[in-house]
């Protein structure tokens, strides 16, 4: 994914169909990753593909029907609750707005992910 004017836009046809799609940013030579899926209440979510507590085994998330689980401890979470909760396994929560057909993300949010992928 590349920026353009500090933000990364992401046309909201091509995550609408309830799949998490996970995407690659690069920051300073850092891969960042993401994941963007829109939940079964209708909201469009996007967090960084790591959590608090596993991030050093860079394994990610995987999804399974509504949920997605910790590729390293098995945890699952509900895709309805991304964004919602934070902290511990949960995916880190990225900001997000929607801006007409697509979904905006701020370079910031990502940039500030790298410590968890370096």
């Amino acid at each position: 994914m590349q920026a353009v004017n500090g933000q990364i836009s992401i046309p909201l046809a091509d995550v609408s169909d309830g799949k998490a799609r996970f995407f690659t940013y690069r920051s300073g030579g850092t891969e960042v990753k993401f994941f963007v899926l829109k939940s079964r209440d209708g909201i469009v979510r996007a967090a960084l593909d790591t959590c608090d507590v596993c991030y050093r085994d860079k394994k990610g998330y995987r999804q399974e029907g509504d949920f997605m689980i910790c590729n390293n401890c098995d945890q699952q979470f509900r895709s309805d609750r991304i964004n919602e909760i934070s902290g511990g396994c949960n995916p880190v929560p990225l900001q997000r707005t929607v801006a007409g057909d697509r979904l905006i993300i701020p370079e910031a949010e990502l940039a500030g992910g790298v410590r968890y992928f370096q």
